[in-house]
């Protein structure tokens, strides 16, 4: 018994396969656009490590070879007094001497010791003048100890600032870009002093989520379970994930962190919207959703324009000159704008243009937002900054 059998002849053939690797190439397209559109991170991107932190470092020292832009010290004693101390050290006495030089200004240093730092290692600091010094432009730091919280030497700061701004001034006029007294010293501390903490040694640690939520905290710790396959990670609240080493493991917790900061996580975030009703910015989440609302936005404004005249008598008249007001008021009641009706569960693109379509601003969109909140129908958390 013979099978039944299609024969296709070559050039179909031919064709048929081409036709169907372009369709599973779609496909593949198709999925791959439909993937990207999930805003997935990274466990590395969602959530810092207990203890790998930087240290803020602060300092007082001295700033010279100013051209002629420096602290006036007369009206800055401190900048005076340190240039004293300064000098004293170094073996020059300038007590009861009148010191007019205009090259030297006092500033404060600032820097971020960054996490497991050793000794010799060299990192920025940030140079801000605190007199009243016009420009750090060309000068030079000196020794400066930064200290840490703790009121210990961690870092020395000296070398020359980096300033991004410049200013000039002349008999009439003046320009000033940027910020010329503060600048910035690349490489300019070394580390003398190490922050004691072995990560290596711990048989557990806390990854703490730089936005904290419930769902997002669970995620992170099944994306862990299932890479390790026992219950090594467990939420302890929405913005905590205890991880523990586990028995037998090939490694200690740094080698567990390595293999778990590389694991992607669709992160939850709650609905919310920013204002900042000082600058007008609105910032909306992509889960925003509005109730059906009808919404009317509509400014009463009243101008009143004052434009007085001036009444002369005739020639040779025994009248006075007086001065006539003449007032116009104008009244704009937007007529133009009507009741819109923005439908339920849409989303933030909809909402969007539903307000747009308004011709409203930014100003009367946050009166607008907050109203729909005061009513119900924004099924979101508003935020003022």
């Amino acid at each position: 018994m013979k099978a039944n059998r299609t024969w296709w002849p070559l050039g179909r053939r031919a064709c048929l396969v081409r036709t169907l690797a372009a369709s599973l190439a779609s496909a593949l397209i198709l999925f791959g656009a439909a993937t990207a559109t999930h805003a997935s991170s990274r466990i590395k991107d969602l959530a810092s490590i207990e203890g790998v932190r930087q240290n803020q470092l602060i300092g007082y020292g001295l700033v010279v070879g100013l051209n002629g832009t420096g602290d006036s010290l007369n009206n800055a004693p401190f900048t005076k007094q340190s240039l004293q101390a300064m000098l004293e050290r170094m073996g020059v006495n300038t007590r009861g001497v009148n010191l007019r030089t205009a090259n030297v200004a006092a500033v404060m240093v600032t820097a971020n010791l960054p996490a497991f730092s050793t000794q010799g290692t060299r990192m920025d600091v940030v140079v801000s003048a605190l007199g009243d010094a016009k420009s750090l432009q060309g000068g030079t730091l000196l020794v400066t100890p930064l200290l840490g919280a703790d009121g210990e030497v961690y870092s020395i700061a000296q070398g020359p600032v980096a300033v991004g701004g410049f200013a000039a001034k002349g008999e009439a006029a003046s320009i000033t870009r940027g910020v010329p007294t503060t600048g910035r010293i690349a490489n300019g501390a070394l580390v003398e002093r190490e922050i004691e903490f072995r990560l290596a040694a711990m048989g557990s640690v806390r990854l703490s989520l730089r936005n904290p939520d419930l769902t997002t905290a669970r995620r992170i710790a099944l994306a862990i379970n299932d890479l390790i396959g026992k219950p090594v990670a467990e939420p302890t609240d929405p913005a905590t994930v205890r991880l523990s080493l586990p028995e037998k493991f090939d490694g200690n917790i740094v080698d567990l962190l390595t293999d778990i900061e590389q694991l992607v996580v669709d992160p939850d975030t709650p609905a919310k919207v920013v204002i900042d009703e000082s600058t007008g910015i609105i910032v909306m989440g992509q889960d925003v959703r509005v109730s059906t609302v009808a919404i009317a936005q509509g400014n009463l404004t009243v101008t009143v324009t004052e434009m007085p005249q001036v009444s002369q008598p005739a020639p040779f008249s025994e009248g006075e000159t007086t001065v006539v007001p003449r007032t116009q008021v104008t009244v704009d009641d937007s007529g133009e704008k009507k009741l819109a009706i923005i439908r339920s569960g849409i989303s933030l693109r909809e909402l969007v243009d539903g307000l747009n379509a308004l011709g409203v601003g930014p100003r009367d969109l946050i009166s607008i937002l907050q109203a729909i909140k005061a009513a119900g129908a924004l099924q979101a958390e508003i935020e003022v900054m």
